[in-house]
């Protein structure tokens, strides 16, 4: 082997997805400490939800791998929010644990232009010919032209149980020791986050009846659009904590190494640890949480909104202060882990590093927390990776564009100090970049980029067209004096009850795409006004700033001088979404622009 394009560090959801995409282009090698992990869901068995959904949607769309993987060995699907309306509708695939990583590591390990390598990253050095040398710990000098560093919560990581610790990435994995040193030595500023996990319950000790069940869809959903086989074929349930519960916490709150201050990392504010919410909200007298399987035959059940890192023994007391869990058996306890992060307003917006050209960084490591964050991150940088292997150019994919735009844009801009994760309220025009309409919005962008296949673009825009032609059906017949369209936009109104009128969509309509009829007409008065309000954004969002000297902008304020001269945004829209700079700073940039007289227009 002479090298190949791409090596690819880590085999998490990150580095699943980008060697899928680099592997469309070039040859890969996936370096990981152990095969058998690559894929593992260490946290929640479970894909999707609200935010998240929508980024799955348009990973699926842009030809990645982790909708595939979710439908294959889904036991339970749920659209949350079903209730409201389509911008916030999100789905929710309950997955079984080692199925998934199984059926990960077919597709992956098995590809004939992925090569798995194993062993341990232990440095980078430039090859002087603008590639890189990946040093693994044995001494292995493995040459490439592109690196996608996706090494999740594994950099100088420690764990926590309780006050003890340990030098893990995640229960009973080693961390990697090294990788964090070439980044801070290219100027990196790396800085420490902490997330953590629930303990697992062994499923035969817990009473399922004292638990609130809750069913699968009976119309199950799926993001490739094929539910999988055994979509409906577990609950899942609920169940809370009880004043017992909190008692026992606060009177241990020292066990915590949260509390008392051994834990220097920067936890997530949007999936706290039990210890966390029962302090910060001391006036709920009890916190749900959800019971969900591992599997069909599960010898697990994993208990969310549960993480902790008190020792063992008083999880162990917890655990059976909860209703149906009074007799549980901890079959895995939780625990809390400590790892490096880079500091993302670092990248590209095609997650490169800017002070190291071809290396790339994707999933946690880039300060963001969950599989579908990952995912999205991971086939951005290996998509952007093979294509400068190859000498080929990669547009970013722009915020108006959708949920992966919105969350590449905010760590590039933005940055996070905790770990950083998607939400529908992070979208301004969420209507537009719904989870029904991420084909529409993501293949056509795939098919450019080389991801998606001439005959699945053919598909999607032949499934729009019959879209349009339902629209124009409904448009084109009356009853009792109103068009179908009219109709349907009435709030008591839906396509089943139009059909009673006498109102009908053509036959090739199928049921996806008669949902999308109905939400389109529904909601055109809406949708029309999101359009023009994301075309006003764009008459100063395309205002460009490339090459613009900083210093000449007397009016900036001193910390926007400083954030612009280091972020280096392309156009006003980017500038604008910079923690530090101003409205008026966003002012005087305009005023300066316009006393240039030169067209920065794209």
């Amino acid at each position: 082997m002479n090298g190949w394009n791409v090596i690819v560090i880590g085999g998490g959801h990150a580095g699943l997805e980008a060697a899928w995409a680099a592997a469309k282009f070039a040859r890969v090698g996936l370096l990981v400490g152990n095969p058998a992990t690559v894929g593992r869901m260490p946290c929640n068995p479970a894909v999707g939800g609200p935010g998240k959904s929508q980024l799955v949607f348009e990973v699926q769309a842009l030809g990645g791998l982790m909708g595939r993987l979710a439908d294959d060995t889904a036991i339970h699907t749920r659209v949350l929010n079903a209730s409201k309306g389509p911008a916030v509708q999100s789905l929710r695939v309950q997955n079984e644990r080692d199925a998934y990583a199984e059926r990960a590591q077919d597709v992956i390990l098995g590809h004939s232009e992925i090569d798995v390598i194993r062993g341990e990253a232990a440095d980078l050095e430039p090859d002087g010919k603008g590639g890189w040398l990946v040093i693994t710990t044995d001494g292995r000098r493995l040459p490439c032209r592109s690196v996608v560093i996706a090494a999740g919560t594994f950099m100088r990581a420690i764990t926590w149980y309780g006050r003890q610790s340990r030098a893990e990435g995640r229960q009973g994995e080693p961390p990697s020791r090294f990788l964090s040193a070439p980044l801070e030595r290219a100027g990196h500023v790396l800085k420490r986050f902490k997330t953590g996990t629930p303990p697992r319950v062994r499923a035969d000790s817990v009473n399922f009846s004292a638990l609130l069940e809750i069913p699968a869809d009976p119309q199950p959903r799926g993001f490739t659009g094929i539910p999988g086989p055994r979509a409906q074929e577990s609950p899942t349930w609920q169940t809370h904590t009880t004043p017992q519960t909190h008692q026992l916490i606060h009177d241990n709150l020292q066990e915590s190494p949260m509390f008392s201050g051994d834990i220097e990392g920067k936890g997530p504010r949007y999936c706290p640890s039990i210890e966390d919410k029962v302090v910060r909200f001391a006036h709920h007298d009890r916190h749900l949480l959800f019971v969900e399987p591992d599997g069909i035959q599960t010898s697990e059940v994993y208990l969310q909104g549960f993480s902790s890192s008190l020792p063992p023994y008083l999880q162990d007391q917890l655990v059976r202060t909860l209703p149906g869990f009074e007799n549980a058996v901890v079959q895995r306890y939780a625990y809390a882990v400590e790892y490096d992060v880079v500091d993302s307003t670092e990248l590209s917006l095609n997650m490169e590093s800017r002070l190291l050209p071809g290396v790339f960084t994707a999933g946690q490591i880039n300060g963001t927390s969950g599989y579908e964050e990952a995912a999205a991150q991971g086939l951005v940088a290996g998509t952007a990776a093979a294509r400068r292997a190859l000498e080929l150019k990669t547009e970013p994919i722009g915020r108006e564009t959708g949920y992966i735009g919105v969350l590449i844009d905010d760590l590039v801009f933005k940055g996070s100090d905790e770990p950083y994760r998607m939400m529908t309220s992070r979208v301004e025009h969420r209507l537009l970049v719904r989870q029904d309409n991420a084909d529409e919005r993501m293949t056509p962008l795939g098919h450019g980029l080389g991801l998606v296949s001439d005959a699945e673009l053919v598909r999607v825009e032949a499934k729009y067209q019959r879209i349009a032609g339902g629209i124009a059906a409904l448009a084109a017949q009356r009853s009792n004096g109103q068009t179908g369209d009219a109709w349907l936009r009435r709030p008591e109104f839906h396509l089943a009850d139009i059909e009673a009128l006498g109102i009908s969509l053509p036959a090739d309509v199928d049921a996806s795409e008669r949902e999308a009829v109905e939400i389109r007409v529904k909601y055109a008065g809406y949708i029309q006004r999101a359009r023009l309000q994301l075309d006003s954004d764009a008459r100063a969002r395309d205002l460009k700033l490339e090459g613009l000297d900083y210093a000449a902008v007397l009016s900036l304020s001193n910390e926007a001088r400083e954030k612009l001269g280091r972020t280096r945004p392309g156009t006003i829209e980017q500038a604008a979404r910079i923690s530090g700079v101003r409205h008026a700073d966003i002012g005087a940039l305009l005023v300066h622009l316009k006393k240039q007289g030169v067209s920065r227009e794209t």
